[in-house]
């Protein structure tokens, strides 16, 4: 072989494993559904800073807990509350065999539907659905109840199942935090026992690392079968105040990042963020989440009936937080 044919063919080689190491760092690039900016850059500056040995501001795995919430923060929450969805066609599907709820409320209102009337009935209306369609069962029977509904119901407005309406930037981040040695937990207001039914498949959050809203629960002996049985009463809200209560009594850490949507979430950055006293300086960060993207998804904020957004939008100011323009930073909705 010829010198010449001997470079010709050392600059192919070269040329080649360029073009090869390219196509890996392009593929290895994290996040790669946000778009280069301020938000991305400044996501990916915090994890490398708390997570680089000899860093002033490094943390040990142990402590790398991330609280996440879920209703417009990691699927969509409009029209209404998806679960709230799922409540009603339970309803709907129970009226067969309680045709008396054709004339009382809250059930005739849901049968009608005539969600301003149901609306209209408050909490007190809410808890007698709640009763009805999540009490009364072992949690195995209400989990695969929960997985048939998700498996097969349809989003009103989209047409996708719900679980196809979770946000594809998310579900980045959530395996860039994790490769990063971060444990993800879901914080939610939804039913502890209806996200743990999707939680692992869909986020890869197992259900040990759920904390949500919780209902009353007793232990009994069928026929010699042992199973928990849920009660009509709650013992936890895990919203606004109830968030910071949920992740002390099932994390046992405070978070290093905190993610959320809404006022909802007001009150678990704060108890996130907020230094302790002098000594507490441990770099944290609180994201939100903002819907500006009416064409993609949704566009709501200070007014909305559901995941407002009006105290929280404000305090990120002041407290530096980081919110997300999901119109201008993300490249992709849904997968």
């Amino acid at each position: 072989m010829n010198t010449s044919v001997h470079a010709r063919l050392a600059s192919f080689i070269s040329v080649w494993l360029l073009f090869a190491l390219a196509v890996n760092v392009q593929a290895d690039e994290p996040l790669p559904s946000w778009k280069d900016g301020p938000t991305k850059q400044t996501i990916i500056e915090y994890v490398k800073k708390v997570t680089t040995p000899g860093s002033a501001d490094f943390v040990p795995a142990a402590e790398r807990i991330v609280t996440t919430d879920n209703d417009g923060t990691l699927w969509s929450e409009q029209p209404v509350y998806f679960q709230l969805l799922f409540a009603l066609d339970r309803i709907k599907a129970l009226s067969k065999d309680n045709p008396q709820w054709k004339e009382i409320e809250p059930y005739k209102s849901v049968l009608n539907g005539d969600m301003k009337k149901l609306s209209a009935g408050g909490m007190d209306a809410l808890m007698k659905i709640i009763a009805e369609t999540h009490t009364g069962m072992s949690e195995q029977e209400f989990a695969q109840i929960a997985a048939d509904w998700l498996a097969n119901a349809k989003h009103p407005g989209t047409g996708k199942t719900y679980t196809d309406m979770v946000y594809q930037p998310m579900l980045e981040l959530m395996d860039y935090l994790r490769a990063n040695d971060f444990k993800v937990f879901i914080v939610s207001g939804g039913g502890i026992g209806f996200l743990r039914v999707f939680a692992e498949d869909v986020y890869g959050v197992p259900p040990e690392q759920v904390v949500g809203s919780t209902i009353e629960a007793k232990y009994v002996m069928n026929d010699g079968v042992p199973a928990v049985i849920r009660q009509p009463a709650l013992s936890l809200i895990d919203d606004k105040e109830g968030k910071p209560v949920g992740i002390s009594r099932h994390i046992g850490r405070r978070p290093l990042i905190a993610i959320g949507n809404s006022d909802g979430d007001l009150q678990m950055l704060q108890y996130t963020t907020i230094a302790r006293n002098e000594t507490d300086t441990t770099p944290r960060l609180g994201v939100i989440i903002h819907h500006t993207d009416a064409e993609r998804e949704y566009a709501y904020d200070r007014k909305s009936h559901i995941g407002k957004l009006d105290a929280a939008l404000d305090e990120a100011s002041q407290r530096g937080w980081l919110v997300v323009d999901m119109k201008e930073d993300w490249s992709q909705i849904y997968p």
